[in-house]
């Protein structure tokens, strides 16, 4: 699973997920890539569901890239344990994701099989994604 070494704040806030995602918001490195239509938290867990989907389909034939890293712990309080005595400890590991954001990447593949490839994933996902293609500057 995929988890930062190091993080300055061991609980962080729940935050807001206002916007579009300002940051990797275009095709950068592959042909093809998997872009999020609405606003979520995926799991260190989902994404390794998505990335060996892809990985699959892929093979020795193309490469892949993964654009998203989870960096925000969520905390959990114990079943039946009583309000109060502050915050819960960290179980797992989310990446935030804003409409707009690539997810996936990749590169020698054709667009059908891009597409399958990215079919399958989405269903790992908890997000509403589409496929998009490379943009070409001055194109």
């Amino acid at each position: 699973m995929l988890a930062p070494r190091k993080i300055k704040y061991r609980k962080p806030q729940k935050g807001k997920m206002r916007g579009m995602a300002n940051t990797g918001d275009y095709v950068a490195f592959g042909t093809f890539g998997l872009k999020a239509l609405e606003c979520g938290w995926i799991t260190s867990r989902q994404i390794e569901a998505a990335r060996i989907t892809i990985s699959r389909r892929v093979r020795k034939v193309g490469r892949m890239w993964i654009r998203i890293f989870p960096h925000k712990a969520i905390t959990k309080k114990p079943a039946e344990t009583r309000m109060g005595k502050g915050k819960g400890s960290p179980e797992y590991w989310v990446a935030v994701i804003k409409p707009g954001r690539i997810l996936f990447e990749v590169e020698g593949l054709d667009e059908a099989g891009a597409q399958d490839a990215f079919k399958l994933a989405s269903h790992k996902l908890p997000v509403k994604t589409k496929m998009v293609g490379r943009r070409e500057l001055g194109a």
